[in-house]
């Protein structure tokens, strides 16, 4: 985590320190929920390794992957965070995963530590909401063997580790079809 916030924003050694003390350390096994739907997100984490997917229950019944987190991301219920509301989602390990996390109270004593922390927020923050918006733009543009390129471009080791219905389902198609999109693809 250290090392992603100092590459947002330059901090100082005796900055970095105060994450020691803040940052708590989770495991989960592989199918374990970090957060299950209806349930208030007062934490954000970082995965030292493994793999997270965010989901919710749709209408019919089917879930519906919305979001994964790799090595190195940062994954929460941002929405649930942020407004302090319950989430609509629910968050799973699909490998055994390490965690280091920073739950709200911590992050508020960061912010309240200086402008650095403050502006290493608000980059994060920024950087979600582009993602979401990539996300989004790309449904609306973009064919599901498309999507499935550029998944397998910036994610090529960890697609053989996502199981092909929840991969499917991230995708916005039939397992069937992605079937045929890898084929396809390799």
């Amino acid at each position: 985590m250290k090392s992603v916030f100092q590459s947002i924003q330059n901090f100082s050694a005796g900055e970095l320190s105060h994450l020691d003390d803040l940052i708590t350390f989770r495991t989960l096994k592989k199918g374990e929920l970090l957060l299950t739907e209806n349930q208030i997100c007062n934490e954000i984490v970082f995965i030292e390794k493994g793999i997270l997917r965010s989901f919710f229950v749709n209408h019919k019944g089917d879930e519906i992957t919305n979001c994964f987190a790799f090595e190195n991301e940062f994954m929460a219920s941002f929405a649930s965070f942020i407004t302090e509301e319950k989430a609509e989602e629910n968050i799973q390990a699909l490998t055994d995963t390490k965690l280091q996390v920073l739950n709200r109270k911590a992050l508020e004593k960061l912010y309240k530590l200086g402008f650095n922390w403050q502006e290493t927020g608000r980059k994060l923050t920024e950087i979600e909401f582009v993602n979401l918006h990539k996300r989004m733009i790309s449904f609306q543009k973009l064919s599901g063997a498309e999507r499935y390129r550029e998944l397998y471009q910036n994610h090529q080791k960890y697609i053989q580790l996502i199981p092909l219905q929840y991969l499917a389902s991230y995708l916005g198609i039939t397992p069937r079809h992605l079937s045929r999109i890898r084929k396809a693809v390799l």
